[in-house]
């Protein structure tokens, strides 16, 4: 078996409604689909809850679950608040810019943008407080075979070590050669 593609991707919300306009506002998402039910299909639990599901571009969707008889929201406290987040690409640094200046217009508090030498990107958090990355690929082919080149024994030497492998370090001080070779 070879998995198509990701049906949909679901997380936690407080809000149903407020989570599909918020994702409609800042993010252009489109609502593609709402099911209730009061209880759950696949454990027969009798839990009611809203699930919301919203078109993330390129038939990839992002659903949310408003569970309004569970405890609130949490999360992991061993799990470091920006390892957890969605990472959504778009196509330009200017759209992914636009995008940050009206989430801070609105009191959004935006991180970035920051250089990954392969991409670009912003980090903010939704009113749910999920982790939100919008990421602009600025690499190069290149840059993507000398990255596959070095993927097993970078996994390797991590499996290993535990320690930081130095395999790509051209990501971090600029010493990219550039596109010739």
């Amino acid at each position: 078996m070879k998995i198509k593609k990701i049906h949909h991707v679901a997380y936690r919300c407080v809000d149903a409604k407020k989570t599909v306009e918020w994702y409609g506002k800042y993010l252009n998402m489109d609502f593609i689909l709402a099911i209730a039910e009061d209880q759950v299909p696949s454990t027969k639990e009798p839990d009611p809850y809203m699930h919301v599901f919203l078109d993330a571009g390129d038939g990839n969707v992002l659903a949310f679950f408003e569970l309004p008889t569970k405890p609130p929201m949490g999360r992991d406290v061993n799990t470091p608040e920006w390892t957890q987040h969605l990472a959504l690409q778009v196509e330009t640094i200017d759209e992914m810019m636009d995008t940050k200046a009206k989430l801070e217009a609105d009191g959004i508090n935006v991180v970035g943008p920051t250089d990954h030498t392969i991409f670009k990107s912003i980090y903010f958090f939704d009113p749910s407080g999920h982790r939100l990355e919008l990421a602009v690929n600025t690499g190069t082919p290149k840059m993507s075979k000398m990255l596959d080149e070095v993927k097993w024994a970078m996994l390797d030497e991590w499996a290993l070590t535990k320690k930081a492998p130095n395999h790509a370090r051209w990501m971090h001080d600029n010493s990219y050669a550039g596109e010739s070779a």
